[in-house]
């Protein structure tokens, strides 16, 4: 950190402006399945008996989040390169976990936006025609703008759905549930439940591979505005997004169990009936005059996490290429296989879709745990690299954050051999 905007590790409001987006971007891929759809069907299906679940993921999964831009400003390079120093063991350990799970974090993002699509235009094209239409706009948009696409109308977008959401809280709040308050705590402990807790929690409020791409983001902002930022006005940028989105989960969740718990009505494994209950959660509330806002704002939501992910995944896979074979890939062609990339992996992505037909819930909960149980190792991975030596001892993690890292590793890892050992002795 040596030039002049982080000598003095103060906020400025120019600095602060400068420095909001990338975390407003992870916000905006966070508040898509894991809160739209997972949150939601927490509620409608168990009530409030996995709050504290998605309170705990929340906080625990916090400080592997946290570094991804703690580690960019710190260094001025990527998490990327940050694997590499750390040991060919630790950048091939992600780049498995990338490469194993990229293909259907991608199709499940993008089948739900598909979903919204065909509920907001009324055009009743197959979900996966729907997908390729999307990706395709995704694709025109990235390669036309990249990081400028990505940052335009996102801030917008998510201020409208926190109001709508908040609204619409409050006024199932208002209305009230027939149901007395203890029965909002169903057991949960059974196989189906436990299953769902683990998908519940592996995007909860994002996979812990999004750190990398949270500090490419940051480091594509520096970039853009040409103001490198001190450490402080970075994690304001973070926190801001990270606590929004965990918020909005636990508005997300209560609606459901408000609006749809105990009313005999669950949510649908076909993804364009979904859609259709999850609008309904919002105009049972506020009336149907909000159908037309709650719809725009569910798709705009969503079609910004299918954005990011199509936008994140070719740049981390470029950039390994980059860092893995620097004499073969250099900035030129990282540029050139971003925009390769930004194609392939649409491909394979749609052969997912094509074979998983559009039981979506299915494909959810699945790439979903495939994230959770990777999270322990990823945990690991990142804290080893924000306390490694070449780090500046200033910027890296305080004994607070570095007891919570402990704490959130013993936790992911818990739960996940959990759900190993239910799903060995009773699946």
């Amino acid at each position: 950190m040596t030039d002049e905007g982080n000598k003095a590790n103060t906020f400025n409001w120019d600095g602060i402006k400068k420095s909001l987006g990338p975390g407003l971007l992870m916000a905006a891929a966070a508040i898509g399945v894991s809160h739209l759809v997972q949150s939601t069907r927490a509620g409608a299906t168990y009530g409030l008996a996995m709050v504290w679940a998605v309170v705990l993921a929340n906080i625990f999964k916090y400080p592997f989040l946290e570094y991804g831009p703690r580690y960019a400003i710190a260094t001025g390079e990527s998490m990327i390169e940050g694997y590499k120093r750390l040991g060919r063991w630790a950048i091939g350990i992600y780049i498995i976990f990338t490469l194993g799970t990229v293909f259907v974090i991608q199709a499940a993002v993008t089948i739900v936006s598909a979903n919204l699509a065909a509920e907001l235009t009324g055009l009743a094209l197959s979900p996966l025609l729907w997908s390729v239409l999307l990706l395709i706009i995704c694709i025109f948009l990235l390669l036309s703008g990249q990081y400028s696409a990505l940052d335009g109308a996102i801030k917008l977008i998510m201020g409208v759905l926190a109001v709508s959401t908040v609204i619409a809280l409050g006024a199932a709040l208002l209305q009230g549930n027939q149901h007395e308050a203890a029965t909002f705590y169903p057991d949960i402990w059974d196989v189906a439940g436990v299953s769902f807790l683990i998908a519940l929690m592996g995007w909860m409020p994002i996979p812990i591979d999004a750190a990398a791409w949270h500090s490419l983001w940051s480091l594509e902002r520096q970039k853009q505005t040409k103001y490198r930022p001190n450490l402080r006005e970075s994690l304001l940028d973070f926190n801001i997004g990270y606590i929004g989105a965990a918020l909005l989960a636990l508005g997300f969740l209560g609606l459901g169990a408000l609006v749809m718990y105990g009313s005999g009505e669950a949510f649908a494994s076909s993804g364009t009936v979904f859609a259709g209950q999850l609008i309904s959660l919002y105009t049972g509330s506020l009336g149907n005059w909000a159908y037309t806002v709650i719809i725009i704002c569910a798709f705009t939501t969503m079609f910004s996490t299918t954005l990011t992910v199509a936008d994140a995944y070719p740049r981390v896979i470029s950039r390994f290429l980059e860092v893995l074979m620097p004499e073969t890939f250099d900035k030129t062609n990282a540029r050139r296989y971003y925009r390769i990339l930004l194609v392939i992996i649409p491909l394979f992505s749609m052969s997912v879709l094509y074979f998983m037909g559009d039981t979506f819930t299915l494909l959810i909960d699945f790439a979903a745990t495939l994230s959770f149980l990777t999270a322990p190792v990823l945990a690991y991975i990142n804290y080893r690299l924000v306390t490694a030596d070449h780090v500046p001892p200033e910027c890296r993690p305080q004994p607070w954050l570095k007891t919570l890292s402990w704490g959130g590793i013993l936790f992911l890892s818990a739960f996940a051999l959990l759900y190993l050992y239910w799903i060995i002795q009773f699946g």
